[in-house]
């Protein structure tokens, strides 16, 4: 029989029976009966029992009743090793210690386990439905927790183990809430709650349970509330903001959350910021609005897959980007450039919201760029090609305007053939009678508008060869050049009226012949003031030649040329003349003072030579004046020499010896004079000065 399938009523005190009946070996008998040459007092009726049966077997055992023992007689019998003192030593210590060893062995043995599966648990006691739930518990599974709540709970509350029923009760309701806590922690938090609230409703434990759930619905809706703002900047392309906001997660108590679910939307983030890079390109490129760069940007949008945050943001540029590259179609549609217009919309990708209208732009292109001929062929064919539009598209009602056009249009290229035909020969007759034919175009035509012009520029035709003969005499009469002549072209030319093909070119030959008779009207005025000039008398050459400059006539701007450049000798003269006058009394003032009036005198004057001399022969002097004033006043001295202007033959001397007059002046100074002190020399020296034009230091 094995140990679990030994049954309850098993006792540890009758196990040990069998094992009490120990046999006496002879040898220990002996031992007993060495101290006192007697039977041991231990010895039981079986001993007694078994020396008789020896008796009759023939064994020489002494009978005590009989004889006297002789302990020698039966020594010389034993041996040679059981003689000796290690045979009983070792003897003594094995035997007793096996009793020990076995009597200890059956002590400690314990009854088997019982069967929990097979026991019938309506009769079952206390004590093995807590085994068995112990068992139960052992393995950590839900399902054994719950089970072994099942065995011991529904023992009566006045039982004696109530005590230890209900700690164990309360220990695996909490092992059920740690194992839902690590489903939690694991990201499931439905079967956490499930797992969590299967704890029995009468057990002490089961108020943790809300509890639990409440703290654990918290935690799950503060992080998925940080989940989704996150994914909302994602959107909004604010990747900084998303960054922060998932390292939130790192904070949430759950490692679900803060592991799995950190890492899957930080490389969202990442995934969606180098999508985020590609829309910016690509809405960077659009904005330039090219065919190139929008196809380029298309094409971004198009590389950002489906599972990116970015994607529907991308999906709603694309259409931008193509409407786009309509527009700029369209806008080459309205220029009559129906080539490059289909070539630009062909390049469109398939774009789903767009597909239509794309393939209703090319046809009504095709359709256009056809009626755009000129021809009756091509009308026509445009007129085929419109018709194409099923009345469902949006651009039916436009492609029936303009069927409605083209058939008009038809009867106008018809007349417009005919009156280009009739033009050609360049008659006025046949000209008359094209302008003729395209008047009878409505203005309300499509047409029309190039039946104007057609019309204008024949009329003009027309205009040119009835008028082209006076303009013709007109230069021939021109052509000698006097007063009368000129003056008969501008006559024949004026007959030609306002508005007609010549006149303009008319009222230019008239404009320049007029300007001939003023020529040579005004032109000996104008050369007998410059004689008046060249005699001295500019005043009188200044009055003479300003009575042409402000007429307005042909020579007027002439003129006034002459006068500006006798009006600028009179100045020249006029401050040479006071420059020198100034001078005379040769003071240092009076003769910077001549300095300055000889300089106004204009370089392009005759004059500028002598006023160059005088201007150094006065900055000497200033130079020696200055010198001699030095041995007096050596502020003076300064104030004079700074008068001498700059560009002057003296110049240079000047500032050399005004640097080396400074020197000397700054020794004499007060030692108890401060640095800011000095310079108030300067200003006295400006003071002094006569002229602002003098250079300072």
């Amino acid at each position: 029989m094995t140990e679990r399938d030994t049954p309850d009523s098993w006792s540890p005190a009758r196990a040990r029976k069998p094992e009490q009946k120990t046999k006496i070996s002879p040898t220990s008998q002996v031992g007993k009966t060495q101290a006192s040459g007697v039977p041991a007092t231990g010895s039981n009726s079986k001993s007694v029992k078994q020396r008789k049966e020896n008796d009759t077997e023939g064994l020489p055992i002494i009978n005590h009743s009989d004889e006297t023992f002789n302990f020698s007689n039966l020594t010389e019998r034993m041996p040679r090793w059981m003689k000796g003192w290690v045979f009983w030593s070792v003897l003594l210590t094995l035997v007793p210690g096996s009793v020990a060893f076995l009597s200890v062995a059956m002590l400690l043995k314990l009854p088997s386990a019982p069967n929990c599966p097979k026991i019938f648990w309506p009769l079952a006691s206390a004590s093995v439905r807590l085994h068995c739930g112990q068992l139960a518990a052992s393995k950590q599974t839900i399902g054994d927790l719950l089970q072994a709540i099942a065995l011991v709970k529904e023992l009566p509350q006045n039982h004696p183990l109530r005590g230890q029923i209900n700690t164990f009760l309360e220990e695996w309701s909490r092992d059920i809430l740690q194992l839902a806590d690590q489903s939690f922690q694991a990201g499931n938090l439905e079967e956490a709650i499930a797992t969590a609230r299967q704890i029995p409703a009468d057990l002490e434990a089961h108020k943790l349970v809300e509890e639990q759930i409440t703290k654990w619905q918290s935690i799950w809706s503060k992080a998925e509330e940080i989940y989704q703002e996150s994914e909302k900047e994602l959107r909004e392309r604010h990747w900084q903001s998303a960054f922060m906001l998932s390292s939130k997660l790192l904070r949430v108590n759950n490692k679900y959350w803060a592991t799995t679910k950190y890492d899957q939307l930080n490389n969202i983030i990442v995934t969606a910021r180098e999508d985020g890079d590609k829309l910016y390109k690509a809405e960077n490129l659009a904005a330039n609005s090219s065919v190139n760069n929008l196809l380029e940007a298309i094409k971004l949008a198009e590389s950002i897959k489906p599972d990116s945050y970015l994607h529907q943001k991308a999906q709603e540029l694309i259409p931008e980007f193509g409407r786009k590259m309509l527009n700029l179609a369209q806008a080459k549609i309205k220029n009559r450039d129906a080539d490059t217009a289909l070539e630009i919309v062909r390049q469109i990708p398939p774009i789903a919201s767009l597909q239509t209208e794309i393939d209703d732009f090319i046809v009504l292109g095709e359709a256009q760029r056809s009626a755009w001929t000129g021809t009756v062929f091509g009308l026509e064919a445009a007129i085929s090609q419109a018709q194409q539009i099923d009345a469902s598209r949006e651009i039916y009602d436009k492609a029936q305007q303009l069927i409605a056009r083209w058939q008009l249009e038809i009867e106008d290229v018809s007349r417009l053939e005919k009156a280009r035909n009739l033009a050609s020969q360049g008659t006025i007759n046949e000209l008359t009678a094209a302008i003729s034919e395209v008047q009878m175009i409505p203005d309300s035509n499509p047409r029309a508008s190039e039946a104007r012009q057609e019309m204008g520029r024949w009329r003009g035709q027309v205009e040119s060869i009835e008028d082209r003969p006076y303009l013709e005499r007109a230069e021939q009469i021109a052509l000698l050049e006097d007063i009368s002549s000129l003056q008969s072209a501008i006559a024949e030319a004026g007959q030609i009226r306002s508005g007609r093909a010549l006149y303009p070119e008319a009222r230019k030959k008239i404009r320049t012949w007029t300007a001939k008779i003023q020529q040579i009207q005004d032109q000996p005025y104008l050369d007998q003031a410059r004689i008046i000039a060249d005699s001295g008398d500019l005043n009188t050459a200044v009055r003479e030649a300003q009575k042409i400059a402000s007429s307005g006539r042909a020579l007027a701007g002439e003129a006034q040329t002459a006068v500006d450049t006798w009006q600028e000798q009179i100045r020249a003269k006029d401050n040479w003349t006071k420059a020198r006058e100034v001078a005379i009394s040769g003071t240092p003032e009076a003769l910077a003072e001549a300095i300055k009036l000889a300089d106004r005198v204009s370089n392009r004057n005759v004059l500028r030579m002598d006023a160059n001399v005088a201007i150094d022969q006065w900055s000497q002097q200033l130079l020696q004046m200055a010198r001699s004033q030095s041995e007096v006043d050596v502020a003076r001295s300064i104030a004079t020499a700074r008068l001498i202007p700059r560009g002057s033959a003296a110049y240079r001397d000047a500032q050399e010896q005004i640097r080396t007059w400074r020197q000397f002046i700054l020794p004499k100074s007060s030692p108890e004079a401060s640095p800011e002190s000095s310079p108030e020399l300067s200003p006295k020296i400006e003071q002094s000065q006569p002229s602002p034009t003098s250079d300072g230091l």
